[in-house]
């Protein structure tokens, strides 16, 4: 498991007080560098090899200015050129947030997808995890 952490700015709020849902989106991403980096080590855009599939979010419980916000991100599912990324916000102890994020492989010039195998294979399995929500 990665964990990152946030410390909220006071432009991350919104008028009701609490950070702005708008804001988790752009952690999660952050957050998933370390994964995207065994992709492409310099994270380079023009040797990127991953494309979005789907991203969803529960929001859970608000989270506050303040307060730092630790990010966890693992595997929650290896397919043969896709993988799901399921990611954790939790501030003072309490899981607020829960994300998923269906990444393939992709060649971007010949627009298909491209199996995952061999070492970068065994880099991400060592990732996959079980969730630990309900």
């Amino acid at each position: 498991m990665l964990t990152r952490t946030i410390e909220p700015a006071f432009y991350d709020t919104d008028a009701l007080g609490h950070v702005n849902n708008t804001r988790l989106p752009a952690w999660f991403e952050l957050a998933r560098n370390d994964l995207f980096r065994l992709f492409t080590p310099d994270l380079d855009p023009a040797k990127w090899r991953l494309i979005m599939a789907r991203m969803e979010i529960d929001y859970r419980a608000e989270l506050h200015y303040g307060h730092d916000i630790e990010v966890r991100t693992y595997l929650s599912r290896l397919g043969n050129s896709s993988f799901t990324v399921t990611q954790e916000a939790h501030q003072k102890g309490e899981l607020t947030n829960v994300g998923h994020t269906v990444l393939v492989h992709f060649d971007h010039q010949t627009k298909k997808s491209v199996p995952i195998e061999g070492e970068l294979r065994e880099a991400l399995l060592e990732h996959l995890h079980e969730p630990e929500i309900a």
